[in-house]
């Protein structure tokens, strides 16, 4: 079953930019995120993703990407679903919080075991 928070960011992103709202994204930083790390926080970072602040915004079922300008420069941010802590609105603070998420792997199906002694050699 598909995660329902993919829904919700984008549900609570398209209500900030109706209402005029700016809307922000708190995120954990590890290995998979692509950020640039000088900007991040004890391990966490609060991005302004709206629509005048980023280039090319995706939100998909598994990330968050986009181009944002940091100190000056162009950076490629790529953010996984699963490090969203919270989307909310910078000007009341009315969002959406989420748990942190380990990242789920796909289950390998169990290898059948060998059975001993099955088959004998007839002669």
């Amino acid at each position: 079953m598909l995660s329902q928070k993919p829904y919700f960011i984008r549900a609570i992103y398209e209500w900030c930019s109706d209402n005029n709202f700016t809307p922000f994204i708190a995120t954990t930083i590890d290995e998979r995120t692509q950020i640039p790390n000088q900007y991040a926080d004890q391990g966490q970072m609060v991005l302004n993703i709206a629509f005048d602040a980023t280039k090319d915004l995706l939100i998909d079922n598994e990330w968050i990407t986009f181009k944002a300008t940091f100190g000056g420069t162009i950076h490629d941010v790529a953010l996984p679903i699963t490090n969203i802590l919270a989307i909310f609105a910078q000007e009341n603070g009315q969002g959406m919080q989420f748990n942190a998420e380990a990242e789920t792997q796909p289950e390998e199906s169990p290898q059948p075991k060998a059975k001993k002694g099955g088959l004998k050699l007839v002669k």
